[in-house]
C-alpha cells in the first residue's frame, strides 16, 4: 500500500506562486509515473500534470500549460508541482498519485491533499 502526503498549499494572490510537494511511502511506489490532480468545490477531480520516470516526459492539462511545472525524483519517491501565475480558477485541493493514468477514477486511494486558494 502506498501512502501519499501532499504539502505546500496555502493562500496566495492572483499571479502568485506556490510549490507543492508529494512524498510517498510504501512498497509499491510507481516505477512508471506520478501525477497531480485537483478538485475544486462542487467539481469532479481532474488531471493536472504527470511525469513519466522512464524518460522524464511531462504531461499537462491545457488549463495549466505554461504556468505549472512538474518535477520529481523517483529515487526518493517525491514529486513537486511548481505553480506560477496562479489564477482564481486554480483554487482547489491538490492531490498526487502514483501510476500512469490521467483518469482520477482509476485510482483507488488518495492522500489528504493540500488546499490551494487563489484570491483575486
Amino acid at each position: 500500500q502506498v501512502q501519499l502526503v501532499e504539502s505546500g498549499g496555502g493562500l496566495v494572490q492572483v499571479g502568485g506562486s506556490l510549490r507543492l510537494s508529494c512524498a510517498s511511502t510504501g512498497r509499491t511506489f510507481s516505477r512508471y509515473a506520478m501525477g497531480w490532480f485537483r478538485q475544486a468545490p462542487g467539481k469532479e477531480r481532474e488531471f493536472v500534470a504527470a511525469i513519466a520516470w522512464s524518460d522524464g516526459k511531462t504531461y499537462y492539462a491545457d488549463s495549466v500549460k505554461g504556468r505549472f511545472t512538474i518535477s520529481g525524483y523517483n529515487a526518493n519517491n517525491t514529486v513537486y508541482l511548481q505553480m506560477n501565475n496562479l489564477k482564481p480558477e486554480d483554487t482547489a485541493v491538490y492531490y498526487c498519485n502514483t501510476g500512469g493514468s490521467f483518469r482520477p477514477q482509476d485510482y483507488g486511494s488518495w492522500g489528504q491533499g493540500t488546499q490551494v486558494t487563489v484570491s483575486s
